[in-house]
C-alpha cells in the first residue's frame, strides 16, 4: 500500500543551505556536515538528524563543507577567503588556510593527510595536513571560478568543475588528462566511487559520465531547472532538486520518473544520499535541511512504520510515527547540547 513521504526537518540554519555532504559509516553511526550563508557549518547525526553541534570561526558565507570519511575531521571553504579543518569530534579549529579569493570547495583524500581546495582565484590548491606550515600544490588551467574540486580514482586524480568546464586532472604530474564544456552553467558535481560514475547537473540536464575518462554513459532531462543531484550508490535510481523547490526520484536505467515531493520553501541547492542509501538529505534557500526516506514506510532512524490493529475490522493504511512532542524531538536533539553551539535546533516532521 502507498505511503506518504513525510520528510525530517532539520532548522537552526538562518540563510540558505548550499552544501552538505555525509561522512562514512562508523562505529558511531554517520554523520551530515552542512555549508550555510550564515557563517556557521552544522553537525548533525546522520540518521536522525540530530544537531551535534557548529563549527564558530568563519567570518563570512560557507559555501562547501565535508567530514572525512570516518568523520573526526570536517573542512570547510568560506568567503572569509579561508578554508578551515576542524576537529568533528571537539570541534575546535585546527588549521585556517589563507586563500586570495572566496572559497568554493574543499575534499580529503581518503587517508585523510590531505586537502584539495578550489575558489574564485581559478587555483586548485593540495595542503598536506600533516605539514600546515608548507606551501599548497598549486594546479592551474581553469578560465572562471572553480566550483567543486574532488578527488576520484583512488586520490589518483582530481576532478573539477569551474562555469562551464568539467577537468579531468592526473594528481602525480598535476596535468589534465580531459575536459568536458557545457553549453550552460555546470551547477553541480557528484563522484559515486561505485562505479567510478560523475553526475553532473547544467539547465534541466542531468548528466552522467566515466569518472575515469569522462565519456558520457547517458543524461536524462527533468522538468525545471536542476541545481543538484545524487546517485543511490547500487545505481538503481537518482535524485534531483532545483528551482521548482521540489525533490525528483528518477529510475536510473530508464530515466521514468517514479516520484517527486514538495517539502521544501525555496529552491533546492544541494541533495545527497546516505551511505547506506537509506536516506537523501536536501539543503535549501529556505534555512533548513530536510530528510527523505529513500523506501518510503520503512522503520529506520526516526521514522517507524504503525501497522493497523490486526482485529479491528476497519480497512486503515499503514501510517509513518513520530516523536509526539516538540519537547521529545527537543530531547533528542540536545544529547550533546554540551558541544559547541549555544541553542539547539529543531529536528521536526
Amino acid at each position: 500500500m502507498a505511503m506518504r513521504q513525510t520528510p525530517l526537518t532539520c532548522s537552526g540554519h538562518t540563510r540558505p543551505v548550499v552544501d552538505l555532504a555525509f561522512s562514512g559509516i562508523t562505529p558511531y553511526g554517520y554523520f551530515l556536515i552542512s555549508a550555510c550563508k550564515d557563517g556557521k557549518p552544522m553537525l548533525r547525526q546522520g540518521d536522525t538528524g540530530d544537531w551535534i553541534g557548529t563549527f564558530l570561526g568563519h567570518k563570512g558565507a560557507v559555501w562547501g563543507a565535508t567530514l572525512n570519511k570516518d568523520a573526526t575531521k570536517a573542512a570547510t571553504a568560506a568567503a572569509d577567503f579561508t578554508a578551515k579543518v576542524w576537529d568533528a569530534v571537539s570541534g575546535d579549529e585546527l588549521m585556517s588556510l589563507a586563500h586570495k579569493h572566496i572559497v568554493k570547495t574543499v575534499d580529503f583524500t581518503q587517508d585523510s593527510n590531505y586537502l584539495l581546495t578550489g575558489g574564485q582565484d581559478k587555483l586548485l590548491r593540495i595542503y598536506d595536513l600533516n605539514k600546515p606550515e608548507a606551501e599548497p600544490e598549486e594546479v592551474s588551467g581553469h578560465t572562471s571560478g572553480i566550483k567543486k574540486a574532488l578527488w576520484c580514482g583512488g586520490d589518483r586524480h582530481i576532478l573539477s568543475a569551474d562555469e562551464k568546464t568539467v577537468r579531468l586532472w592526473d594528481h602525480a604530474t598535476m596535468t589534465e588528462v580531459k575536459s568536458l564544456n557545457f553549453s550552460m552553467s555546470v551547477s553541480s558535481v557528484e563522484y559515486v566511487p561505485e562505479g567510478e560514475i560523475l553526475v553532473i547537473t547544467y539547465g534541466r540536464s542531468i548528466a552522467f559520465h566515466s569518472a575515469a575518462s569522462l565519456d558520457p554513459i547517458k543524461s536524462f532531462e527533468a522538468p525545471a531547472t536542476i541545481n543538484s543531484a545524487s546517485l543511490h550508490r547500487e545505481k538503481e535510481f537518482l535524485v534531483a532538486g532545483g528551482e521548482d523547490f521540489k525533490l525528483y526520484k528518477y529510475d536510473y536505467s530508464s530515466g521514468e520518473e517514479l516520484e517527486s515531493y514538495k517539502g521544501h520553501f525555496g529552491p533546492i541547492h544541494c541533495v545527497r544520499f546516505s551511505p547506506d542509501g537509506e536516506l537523501y538529505a536536501s539543503g535549501s534557500e529556505d534555512g533548513t535541511l530536510r530528510l527523505w526516506q529513500t523506501v518510503v514506510g520503512k522503520t529506520y532512524g526516526l521514522w517507524k512504520c504503525v501497522l493497523p490493529e490486526e482485529d479491528s475490522g476497519e480497512l486503515t493504511k499503514p501510517k509513518m510515527s513520530f516523536p509526539e512532542t516538540a519537547e521529545e524531538e527537543l530531547e533528542i536533539a540536545s544529547e550533546n547540547s554540551d558541544s559547541i553551539y549555544s541553542s539547539t535546533p529543531e529536528v521536526k516532521a
